[in-house]
């Protein structure tokens, strides 16, 4: 009976209608129509088609609809028609394994699905005080992550990376290698291209039979871009209330805030940092804060953000950074040495891991970072042979072994690596770790040697 009174809720009135009285940009300027922000619309084509588009704001008397397609067709006087329904899409366990659009449509093939119901995109957050603790670590398959920035199931990370570092790559790891029930991949403004060779190629036929993907290219229209994120949010928290642990993977919240810059603008939205305006700010945590865990089941939310000119501290990945569970950073400087995945450990940080992990572990993952930055803080001197062994037993140690933490840190493409047992190769670096070896640094062997020489 709830459901049914929320749906009442959720419906308005119909025969409303009004005319285009003008365009500027992207936007559609309706007169005579008092529909409320966020409604859906139909705008009446010269063919008689109409096209759908959403309120977005109103000006000078005037009702602004962003179109969910091209201007072309429309003409001034033309009829605009308030729809039946909210914005919504149907949902239904016939997902897995398909393609979607923005607006929830499948663009795969022609099977249609069954059994659906239809939701709003636009639901709220889980209550603060309704959300368990968190305490089981997620497994990824990928060893950087698994042992030394780990994350727990239902937290939320951001995979922080410039443009061609191996970020789609690493994504499609994580979706083919999580022991999650569902993976849903939102692709926001991917190249047109991207799509099809990351299910042929990253994802593969294996992982796809547990995933959805909501693809909205970058030539749409910038409200398709936002509800794509929004509509695989609400794909996941529908897997998520049947008691599934879901894997959602938005890619990328950096296109996300461009898009709803780009409709705030032509909303009339003052600009603020960078360009964007008020409302970027405020849509970036109505998205975030829908993943996590409640009583039902989790979502475990991976958001990409791209750092423009690798610089992290953006407005975008600034905003982002204060609201999420930990970011993953991914170094240009490690990419271009061949390092993959180009994960800088020291940049990266996990506010899960120690309320997930064993103290045992973090103490082990804590060795091995201490031992990356002492490295780090004397890679010069060390590059151009100024530092003397025996001056530092830290350095020392650290430029012994670093062979085998980099090791470590590598991994191939397709090579997935087991939860335990990258413990188990944590537990045995850190170890090993503690003291200086026998023979000198260039004899240091591994065990991880075996995942290199791989594509990537």
């Amino acid at each position: 009976m709830q459901q049914l009174l929320d749906r009442i809720h959720q419906i308005q009135p119909t025969g409303v209608t009004g005319s285009v009285s003008g365009t500027t940009g992207t936007t559609v300027e309706v007169a005579g129509f008092s529909a409320p922000v966020g409604a859906g619309v139909s705008i009446e084509q010269a063919n008689g088609d109409t096209t759908p588009g959403e309120v977005i704001g109103f000006r000078d008397g005037r009702t602004l609809v962003y179109p969910l397609g091209a201007l072309t067709g429309i003409r001034r006087g033309a009829t605009v028609r308030l729809e039946a329904r909210i914005n919504g899409i149907r949902v239904s366990n016939d997902l897995l394994g398909r393609i979607v659009n923005g607006r929830g449509q499948t663009i795969d093939d022609d099977r249609d699905l069954t059994n659906t119901s239809h939701v709003p995109i636009d639901q709220p957050a889980p209550a603060a005080l309704a959300r368990p603790v968190i305490d089981t670590p997620l497994a990824t398959g990928i060893r950087a992550i698994d042992g030394l920035l780990t994350t727990g199931q239902g937290g939320r990370i951001g995979l922080f990376a410039g443009s061609g570092v191996g970020k789609t790559v690493l994504l499609g790891m994580m979706m083919r290698q999580t022991n999650a029930d569902v993976c849903v991949l939102g692709m926001v403004g991917e190249r047109g291209r991207e799509v099809n060779e990351f299910v042929k190629r990253d994802l593969g036929e294996a992982g796809m039979k547990k995933s959805v993907l909501v693809v909205s290219t970058s030539d749409e229209p910038a409200l398709l871009r936002i509800q794509a994120a929004k509509t695989a949010t609400t794909i996941a928290e529908y897997f998520r209330d049947q008691g599934k642990h879901v894997l959602l993977v938005i890619d990328s919240l950096t296109r996300v805030a461009m898009a709803q810059r780009e409709i705030g603008l032509a909303a009339g939205e003052p600009p603020t940092t960078r360009g964007y305006p008020p409302s970027t700010f405020s849509l970036l945590p109505q998205i975030l804060e829908r993943a996590g865990r409640t009583d039902n089941g989790s979502i475990t939310g991976v958001y990409s953000v791209l750092t423009e000119g690798d610089d992290l501290n953006g407005p975008v990945s600034d905003t982002v950074r204060g609201l999420l569970d930990g970011h993953v950073v991914l170094s240009r400087k490690l990419a271009e040495r061949g390092h993959y995945p180009a994960i800088d450990v020291l940049q990266s940080t996990s506010r899960l891991m120690p309320q997930v992990v064993p103290d045992r572990q973090a103490q082990q993952a804590q060795r091995v970072t201490e031992l990356l930055a002492a490295y780090r803080e004397h890679e010069d001197l060390i590059s151009i042979g100024a530092y003397q062994t025996g001056t530092n037993e830290v350095v020392d140690r650290a430029l012994a072994w670093m062979p085998a933490i980099e090791d470590f840190t590598k991994q191939a493409t397709h090579a997935c690596s087991p939860y335990n047992q990258s413990l188990e190769q944590l537990a045995s670096l850190a170890e090993q770790a503690t003291k200086l070896p026998a023979d000198s640094p260039e004899s240091a062997t591994s065990p991880y040697t075996s995942n290199e020489g791989a594509s990537w």
